[in-house]
This record gives C-alpha cells, structure tokens and sequence, in this order.
C-alpha cells in the first residue's frame, strides 16, 4: 500500500469517524458514552455468561458494532423486561437493545429501528402429552408477564379455544424467562411462549427437553428503541445499523449466534423501512 493511499484511507476513516460524532446528540459527543437498557435473560440475544458474569449475545455484538461506527463506548444497564421502557422514559437510559418488539402500540412513545424478526411460540417438555395446537386448549401457560406475551397468548386461545367451544389458556406471568423454563420443568405449569429466535438456542443446550408445539403465532420485528425527543440520536444509529448490514458484520453476527432464520433482509424504522 502506497503512503498516499494509506493517508487518503485513514482522512476517510477519520472523517466519517468525525462525521458520525456530529450527528450525535451532544451530551453523548461529549461523553463519547452510549447508555444502553438490557434485560440479559434471553440467549442467544443477551445473557450473562457464568464464567465471565460479563453480558453476551447477538445484542451485545450488535452493540458494540454500532459503538465502533459511531465512535463511542457503551455503558450497558442490565435490568428487569418491565423497567425497560421507562429507563428510556426517565432518561437513565439513551437507548433499548434487548430483542424487544417493535409494536404499534409501543410506536405512541418509542421509535423503533428494526433489525430482526421474530414471533410468539409455543413450546413445551418433550415428555409432556401435549402434541398438537388444540390440545393447549385448557392448559396452562407460562411466559414473562411484562411482554406482549400474554396479550398474544390470549388472543390465540379466543380465537383458538373459546370461540371453538374448548376451555380457554391459563396464562401464568412470571419475571424472567428462566423463571418460565423452571416452572415448566417443575410442572407448574404444561408449556410456555417465548420469541421464535430465542428457542433454537435453548433446544440446543439442552437436548430431548422441549418441544415445538405450533410454528410461530405471531409475525414481529425486534427494534432498538428511543424515545420520540430522541430523534438525533436514532437517525445516527440508524445510519450505523445501514452500514452494519451493507458492510457484511450483520450477517457474520446471524451466522456467529445461529440465527438465519430470524435474519432480517434491510433494516426498517417503525414496521417500515428506513427513511
């Protein structure tokens, strides 16, 4: 490499390092310090790993990729599903990036930048009688009680159940979705509902466990999640995350966490695509 191009590559780099640092919101230019709400009880998107206690998952990479592209650090806030949105809200947090669902309901106060798809499934143990989507109908099932979860499993069970003439789910709300996967393994409750992307991984660490009762019940993108007055902010993003998946890191980062099936083919804003 001659000198010439050396130089002219690293004025590029540093300019578009510049550039992007421009379009950040100053208090984080200054700080060069992206806060981040996480919940890491969802592998492969975000978990603790034991031996490091240290945050881990396709998130997590994510993460960092899109803090290399804009210049900065992450300081990474790892709490309760149900304190995500109002760390956002309160300002503890700058941003979301923890597999939630970009919802329109959610859409009054948050923008979403979507990067990947996913759904609501049933599962339950391997050993358990239930083999079929009707035979749900009367059972009881657990997922996290601050998710679109239980909306979503009951919609199902009217439409499913009730308006069938059978008897309608029981949903069981519990914390964290370990808390699910115990309950279930104890029989307190006969299957359980969590993201499509999120179910390969648990199979996987633990073979002849669970089953697949349905094939995902609902269609959903995952988003990174601001509030509507961060607007500077998620358009920087934005720009990081169109970079992320034309530069070919998005795709070794699906390929790393196994998770081709959920792979989205461009990113979106809001259920639609980027401006």
């Amino acid at each position: 490499m001659t000198i010439r191009l050396f130089a002219g590559l690293l004025t590029a780099t540093l300019l578009s390092a510049a550039a992007s640092a421009q379009t950040l919101p100053p208090r984080i230019a200054e700080s060069k310090t992206l806060r981040i709400a996480v919940n890491g009880t969802y592998p492969p998107m975000e978990t603790v790993d034991p031996a490091s206690n240290k945050l881990v998952g396709f998130d997590i990479d994510l993460g960092e990729a899109i803090a290399k592209m804009l210049g900065v650090k992450l300081e990474w806030q790892d709490g309760a599903f149900a304190q995500l949105i109002p760390a956002v809200q309160s300002g503890r947090a700058d941003m979301i990036l923890s597999g939630i669902s970009d919802l329109p309901a959610r859409r009054e106060s948050l923008d979403f930048i979507d990067y990947l798809k996913s759904g609501a499934q049933f599962i339950t143990l391997d050993k358990n009688p239930i083999k079929s989507a009707a035979d749900l109908c009367g059972k009881t099932v657990g997922t996290v009680r601050s998710t679109s979860f239980p909306a979503n499993i009951e919609a199902w069970s009217a439409e499913n159940c009730v308006k069938q003439g059978k008897p309608a789910i029981t949903v069981a709300g519990s914390d964290r979705m370990p808390l699910v996967h115990i309950e279930l393994q104890q029989g307190r409750i006969d299957a359980s509902v969590q993201g499509s992307e999120t179910i390969p991984n648990l199979m996987k660490g633990a073979p002849g466990t669970y089953r697949i009762v349905t094939p995902p019940f609902t269609v959903v993108q995952q988003g990174i999640a601001f509030t509507k007055s961060e607007s500077a902010l998620r358009d920087a993003v934005a720009g990081a995350v169109k970079k992320i998946f034309a530069d070919g890191t998005y795709a070794a980062l699906i390929a790393k966490w196994e998770l081709t099936a959920s792979a989205a083919p461009a990113p979106g804003m809001n259920g639609g695509p980027l401006p």
